[in-house]
């Protein structure tokens, strides 16, 4: 049976395209054994990331450094080493290699459906056999790496928008629509191994389907999971700001459960200046975008990403900033210093403001935030929240690690639970014990114990 070593640096997207590839690898392999250890392995697997410049210096120190330990193993036991995605698509496969020598395959992104059939080739040339033509079954499985509660659905490649910042678009190429009944086929796979809940996930969710012939729309795509058996939360993740209108936020609210009033918009600032040197179509009037989601929803949970630094940034700008993240009061909320990528139309824009300024500013509107959201989650001490179960917590025993509906996996706080009929998959109804300024800690009864059937 094949061991495996995989890493998978970056988003949730990736993490998708992981479980994708290992899970075709398995099926044209006969099996597949996930393994600890790049040593123990007969491949290893280095899914990367390169959104940020910081993101390609970890991409690129992860590779090496995996390699260092490979190379004081004997040529014979020495596994294949592959790199694939980001990385591997902004700079191409062609330049890389000659910088790193130690990867024996370069992965693409804009060759992703291939991944599986081109990692099992390799390792049959590494054998000594023939690669062949390898074809994948229909559906590919996915190797689920999130445990049993929840699991990513990514519904679309690529992006449309046009930020001066971003080098997804260059990376991932234009928007590419997932058909709706292919991805309601995956959502039934994803809910028969026993996930409870599915979050969907996409470089711009509120544009799926308007590239797809037939005219799909979010709305129609939503209607056709909402119905699933067994589906407990759907959760909708990177909400273009723009693309929350009137019509989507009503139909929302008529679908009630299992669909969670959780909104994560990526606002990235609050200056209509800056906004427009973004190349953000709601320069205007950001605060727009959030009143309209209220209107639909006055206790959605908010979530947004924000970026300091960027260049013309002044301390007006900076002021207006920390003043909207005030009132807003964002129930979760990410900030990043501006990060000049090569080949963006910002990277050439003058006005940069220094790295000490743009990290001063970060850690004052992460100040700001951890104040905002020890205050809202102190509001939830005392009540019964239905918290789903992700994982035990590893240190305590019966501790273990879930979310309120208001927290999103990977990217929010945590709800530590115990007590009777705590078990990782399970919904369960505990009352908030504690609270932080990130974190709930929750406890059940043997009354509101159990899997449960509550929406959450």
């Amino acid at each position: 049976m094949l061991r495996i070593y995989s890493i998978s640096l970056g988003c949730p997207k990736n993490l998708v395209d992981t479980e994708k590839t290992l899970g075709g690898l398995e099926q044209l392999r006969g099996g597949l054994l996930p393994v600890d250890a790049a040593e123990k392995a007969d491949l290893v697997f280095i899914n990367t990331c390169a959104f940020i410049a910081p993101a390609v210096d970890e991409s690129v120190r992860v590779i090496l450094e995996t390699a260092d330990r490979l190379a004081n193993l004997p040529p014979e036991r020495r596994p294949l080493l592959a790199a694939a995605g980001c990385l591997v698509g902004r700079f191409g496969g062609k330049d890389l290699a000659p910088d790193l020598p130690e990867v024996d395959l370069l992965l693409e992104s804009r060759d992703l459906p291939d991944w599986p059939a081109r990692l099992s080739a390799a390792l049959e040339v590494r054998a000594g056999g023939h690669p062949g033509s390898p074809l994948l079954p229909h559906p590919i499985s996915r190797l689920l790496s999130t445990g049993p509660s929840y699991a990513w659905l990514k519904v679309s490649e690529g992006c449309r928008q046009a930020c001066s910042f971003c080098v997804i678009p260059a990376i991932r190429g234009s928007l590419r629509s997932a058909p709706a009944a292919s991805l309601r086929e995956e959502a039934v796979r994803l809910l028969d191994q026993g996930v409870r809940e599915i979050i969907l996930v996409a470089q711009d969710l509120t544009s799926w389907g308007t590239d797809l012939p037939a005219g799909e729309r979010l709305p129609g795509l939503l209607r056709s999971l909402l119905s699933l058996r067994g589906l407990d939360r759907l959760r909708l993740m990177y909400l273009y700001p723009s693309g929350l209108t009137d019509d989507l936020l009503r139909f929302l609210q008529d679908a009630g459960p299992p669909f969670v009033p959780y909104f994560d918009i990526p606002l990235q600032h609050a200056a209509p200046g800056i906004l427009g040197r973004m190349g953000r179509p709601f320069a205007g009037d950001p605060r727009a975008v959030v009143d309209r989601v209220r209107k639909f929803f006055p206790q959605a949970a908010l979530r947004t990403s924000l970026m300091v630094g960027f260049p013309g940034e002044t301390e007006a700008d900076f002021d207006l900033l920390c003043r909207f993240v005030r009132e807003i009061r964002f129930t979760h909320l990410g900030v990043f210093a501006f990060s000049p990528e090569e080949g963006t139309p910002a990277a050439l824009l003058k006005g940069r403001v220094r790295a000490r300024v743009s990290g001063d500013r970060r850690s004052v509107l992460m100040g700001i935030q951890k104040e905002i959201s020890g205050e809202l989650l102190a509001a939830c001490l005392g009540q019964r929240l239905s918290i789903l179960v992700d994982r035990p917590q590893g240190e305590w025993p019966g501790l273990h690690l879930g979310r309120a509906w208001f927290q999103a996996p990977e990217a929010d706080g945590v709800t530590y639970v115990s007590g009777p009929g705590v078990a990782p998959g399970l919904l369960v109804e505990a009352e908030i014990t504690e609270t932080s300024s990130y974190d709930l800690v929750a406890l059940t009864d043997e009354a509101g114990s159990g899997a449960g059937s509550a929406r959450g």
